[in-house]
């Protein structure tokens, strides 16, 4: 199990809530649990429903969907550690206390695909 990520909503999603919402943001529902982006001609795991949607990010364009996920549902995207991920300005940013991080371009995080972290 990898470092997770959480959709976190001041009222709680309904399975049904997230069903609707997901469809016209660019995702999939498979199964009853897997919720995939497209990239080229592939499908791609982005989160899972556990009760909430819950990422296990393995690159940074996943991070980046999780994040376009988030907003689609009106949520924020929410780490382990309590750091929040968000978009400013066209860039994907980390806050962890008072520090800030900028993770990278949204656009062309999106863009170069899901390629996995290097160890």
């Amino acid at each position: 199990m990898g470092y997770e990520l959480r959709v976190v909503r001041e009222s709680p999603l309904a399975f049904a809530e997230l069903a609707k919402a997901i469809a016209p943001a660019g995702f999939e529902l498979h199964g009853s649990d897997e919720i995939v982006a497209g990239h080229g001609d592939a499908k791609h795991t982005v989160a899972r429903w556990q009760g909430q949607v819950v990422g296990e990010p393995g690159s940074d364009w996943q991070v980046a969907q999780l994040l376009r996920l988030s907003t689609a549902l009106g949520a924020r995207l929410v780490g382990e550690d309590g750091e929040v991920y968000s978009l400013r300005d066209g860039v994907m940013e980390v806050a962890t206390g008072d520090s800030v991080m900028e993770l990278g371009k949204f656009d062309e995080i999106i863009e170069a695909g899901p390629a996995a972290w290097s160890p």
